[in-house]
């Protein structure tokens, strides 16, 4: 049986789609532009992402060279030989398998907690009134203008002090916390009319109810943002794994390529094949979300709405 209050709920979203679907749509002009202008606009766009891509190709050609042509006397985009095999052998040498297991685990957590956490901040900073709101996030978002570096130590020392170091509820921890997201939340549920919120509450909806069914749906262009962006700092943090993990069997793969490289040489092909396995699942994740971060830039994500 459908309660009330989710009853109350869809009455309040589908009556507010409509109103904003019969708007009308302000009338643009698109100026066409001259041949000679869509040829240059098309020239610069192409050079910026030859610029942007040129790192990733040598990388790419790099881990495809054998090992005596990586420093050769000659700059050679391209090595003699094609040896695919040493993506095989950088998977084997570097345990590549356990080192991306770890790194999705730790990655896919710290987004899931992290969006919930800034979720739930940014909804009570936006939404709710209690003494010292303002003052508190102000504070909050001050936190914005350390580096993490002056954080380092006393969080070391406050999780060796409880018996935490070496353990991934250390590596996820401080990293749940940040205030971009939160304030990047609480900018979007800012401009959410309150008149969805007393509409709901009329219908009986409590305020959790409110949070995810009238609140969330309307910021899903931010929640997808603040996914992705948690997903890639997880993904690509070094300094904090390097110093609160000790043990190899935990090490993700930023930490492992470095510990390849230091024991036994470094074989540039092999950690160049290395890197580009490492940003497959970064190109997956993007390529999945694409839509998600263009409806996000339409929605003002970026902008500062």
């Amino acid at each position: 049986m459908t309660s009330p209050a989710s009853i109350g709920v869809r009455t309040v979203l589908s009556t507010a789609a409509p109103a904003s679907a019969s708007a009308p749509a302000p009338a643009t002009r698109r100026r066409r532009l001259r041949p000679w202008a869509f040829a240059a606009n098309t020239a610069l766009a192409w050079a910026v992402a030859l610029i942007f891509s040129f790192p990733l190709l040598w990388t790419f050609f790099t881990a495809l060279k054998p090992a005596n042509e990586v420093f050769g006397q000659q700059i050679e985009f391209i090595g003699s030989e094609v040896l695919w095999s040493n993506f095989v052998d950088a998977w084997v040498e570097v345990d590549f398998g356990r080192l991306l297991l770890n790194s999705l685990t730790v990655a896919l957590i710290s987004t899931a907690l992290s969006v919930v956490i800034a979720t739930l901040t940014a909804f009570a900073f936006s939404r709710l009134r209690f003494p010292g709101r303002d003052a508190l996030f102000l504070l909050f978002i001050i936190t914005l203008t350390l580096p993490i570096e002056i954080a380092v130590i006393p969080l070391y020392l406050g999780f060796d002090s409880v018996g935490l170091v070496d353990t991934w509820t250390a590596l996820i921890l401080p990293g749940l916390f940040g205030a971009y997201g939160t304030f990047l939340l609480r900018q979007f549920m800012l401009q959410i009319p309150a008149e969805l919120e007393e509409a709901a509450k009329i219908d009986g909806a409590s305020t959790g109810r409110i949070l995810v069914s009238v609140i969330m749906p309307l910021v899903r262009p931010a929640l997808s943002v603040l996914a992705i962006f948690s997903f890639l700092g997880s993904w690509n943090s070094f300094l904090w794994p390097l110093i609160i993990l000790n043990s190899s069997e935990k090490w993700t793969i930023p930490i492992g390529l470095a510990g390849f490289s230091g024991q036994t040489g470094t074989q540039w092909q092999l950690l160049m094949a290395g890197c580009v396995l490492t940003i497959i699942p970064v190109v997956i994740v993007v390529a999945i979300a694409q839509k998600q971060l263009v409806a996000a830039i339409g929605a003002g994500a970026f902008g500062g709405r």
